[in-house]
């Protein structure tokens, strides 16, 4: 019985937190104009700094292929900037450039400005501590690695 109850709750837990990624997309008026890879990408770029293009394509585990139509993309949007590496001039390193991070920061503000008016309307204050708590187990799930 208790498997069961535990496939139940990780099967809530995951349909709880697909809806709740979607809903935070849908209320980023300026995150709707790019896919989710771009996005994700982007997220990279801004907590990493320079990263090599195969290096964004394995993190993100698409080919290097499709992520070269990726950062081209981005490039037209004018989102990051592109430097050849000191290392091997072949090779391009990839930063977020001003406007892409002003998108980024646009974006995280817009998510957060109404996951605060959600929470702060629809939970009491032991709720709002019950999410604190959660958020170390959480955590741990989004950092599980199994490959």
């Amino acid at each position: 019985m208790a498997k069961q109850s535990n496939l139940e709750l990780v099967s809530e837990v995951r349909t709880t937190v697909t809806r709740l990624v979607k809903k935070l997309r849908k209320h980023s008026a300026t995150g709707v104009t790019l896919s989710l890879t771009e996005r994700s990408v982007m997220g990279l770029l801004n907590r990493s700094g320079e990263m090599l293009p195969n290096e964004l394509a394995t993190a993100e585990k698409i080919t290097t292929q499709s992520m070269s139509q990726i950062l081209n993309h981005l490039t037209e949007l004018g989102y990051i900037n592109r430097r050849a590496s000191k290392e091997d001039k072949r090779k391009s390193l990839i930063s977020l450039s001003a406007k892409g991070m002003a998108i980024v920061k646009q974006v995280g503000d817009e998510k957060d400005n109404w996951l605060y008016q959600a929470v702060m309307q629809t939970c009491t204050a032991a709720e709002i501590q019950a999410l604190k708590k959660a958020l170390a187990p959480l955590k741990k799930i989004v950092d599980f690695e199994d490959d």
